[in-house]
C-alpha cells in the first residue's frame, strides 16, 4: 500500500491558520507553529475580555455616580438605597448619563433617594 501524503490539505491548513493571524507581530504571523500558539492565546483573551468589559463599564458608572454623589452631600451606599426604597429602575449606566448630560435632573433623583432612604440621620450625616 502507498504511503499518503497530505498534500493540499496541509497547504490548506497552513493558508487558513496563516490568515488568521494576519498582522500579528513577527514570527506569529510568519510560521504556523507559532501563529497557531499566537492564536490560542488570542482566543483565550478575547473569551476572558468579553465578560471583563461587562465589569470594567460597572465599574466606570460606579465611579461615576459616586463622585456626582459626593457633589451633592450624600454617599453612594445611600443614593443607591434610597432608589430603591423608592421604586426607581434607572440602572447606574442610564444614572451615570443623567448625571454627566442633565445636573438638575440627576439633583431632582438625588433629593429623592434621599427622601426615601431608610437610613437614620445620624448616620447619613456621618
Amino acid at each position: 500500500m502507498p504511503r499518503v501524503r497530505k498534500g493540499a490539505a496541509r497547504a490548506q491548513s497552513r493558508k487558513r491558520v496563516l490568515r488568521k493571524a494576519r498582522g500579528y507581530y513577527g514570527v506569529k504571523s510568519k510560521h504556523k507553529y507559532q501563529a497557531q500558539n499566537a492564536l490560542i492565546r488570542a482566543g483565550v483573551y478575547r473569551f476572558r475580555d468579553r465578560r471583563r468589559v461587562k465589569r470594567d463599564y460597572r465599574r466606570l458608572w460606579v465611579t461615576r455616580l459616586t463622585a456626582a454623589c459626593h457633589m451633592r452631600g450624600t454617599r453612594y451606599s445611600l443614593f443607591i438605597n434610597g432608589l430603591k426604597h423608592a421604586g426607581v429602575l434607572l440602572n447606574r449606566k442610564m444614572l451615570s448619563q443623567i448625571a454627566i448630560e442633565d445636573p438638575k435632573l440627576f439633583d431632582k433623583v438625588c433629593d429623592l433617594a434621599k427622601k426615601s432612604s431608610k437610613a437614620t440621620p445620624a448616620k447619613a450625616a456621618a
